[in-house]
């Protein structure tokens, strides 16, 4: 899973304070992208501004794993990066659900947008402060990254897909101003997501996990809009179902006993 904002730092008490070029630069990439998807959105191009998002995560998912292959982890990158989170991941994909399709809703459009980026800020401001005492198997609350990708996800397969649009007809503002709300909210809940950290891409894999994976960039290279979404759809419900598993196992202890 896409995850920008991972633990790309290392602890405050061994980090530089150095710039260092290289990882910067995907960051700034990864910048550029989020602020291409703005002008591209403010042009009416609403594919071009979910794929820059697209481009924003692979760019900030790389410039933390360099950082760590060359040994430049800095203060000034962390700081950067979140910096380039809060624009790619908070304020282009509120701005591209609101040109998009929330504008046309008055005051309820533009507050929904705005419980979104307010949901970025506030969560990227909470995984930097609880960067060193959360289990790192999961996240608190919805990735930052993972909602733009919902939100982009679904401009991208509804511009590509004419029939998903008609399908809704006029209640698809309606429908993208639930989505977007959800994906605000759902980030700066206490709803634990898998973070795939405790994965470890060194050791051997058996080969129908070689196959699986195959098969996802199969699946997304056969029609990108439709799969993403569904994958980061997909994604964001999983830390509900946890959620309900969690509550179960809770409540079944709690009758044994």
């Amino acid at each position: 899973m896409f995850e920008p904002d991972l633990d790309t730092r290392k602890k405050p008490g061994i980090r530089r304070r150095g710039i260092y070029i290289l990882p910067n630069l995907f960051t700034t990439a990864a910048l550029f992208a989020g602020f291409y998807a703005i002008v591209q959105a403010m042009n009416g191009r609403f594919e071009f501004s979910a794929v820059g998002i697209f481009v924003a995560m692979v760019m900030d998912a790389l410039d933390g794993r360099v950082a760590r292959l060359t040994h430049t982890q800095s203060e000034f990158g962390a700081e950067y990066d979140s910096l380039s989170d809060m624009v790619s991941f908070g304020v282009a994909p509120a701005l591209v659900m609101y040109e998009w399709a929330l504008k046309g809703l008055g005051r309820w459009g533009w507050f929904a947008a705005f419980i979104y980026c307010a949901g970025t800020a506030l969560r990227l401001a909470r995984f930097n402060t609880n960067i060193d005492i959360v289990d790192k198997r999961y996240f608190q609350g919805l990735p930052s990254p993972a909602a733009a990708a919902l939100v982009a996800g679904f401009v991208w397969l509804a511009h590509d897909n004419h029939k998903f649009l008609e399908g809704f007809g006029e209640d698809i503002h309606w429908l993208a101003l639930v989505l977007t709300v959800f994906a605000g909210v759902t980030m700066v809940s206490n709803v634990r997501f898998y973070s795939f950290k405790d994965i470890n891409l060194r050791k051997s894999v058996p080969f129908i996990v070689v196959l699986a994976i195959v098969g996802v960039y199969v699946l997304v290279s056969a029609y990108p809009p439709g799969v993403l979404f569904l994958i980061f759809l997909g994604y964001s419900l999983s830390g509900y179902v946890l959620w309900v598993l969690d509550w179960y196992k809770q409540r079944k202890a709690h009758k044994a006993s």
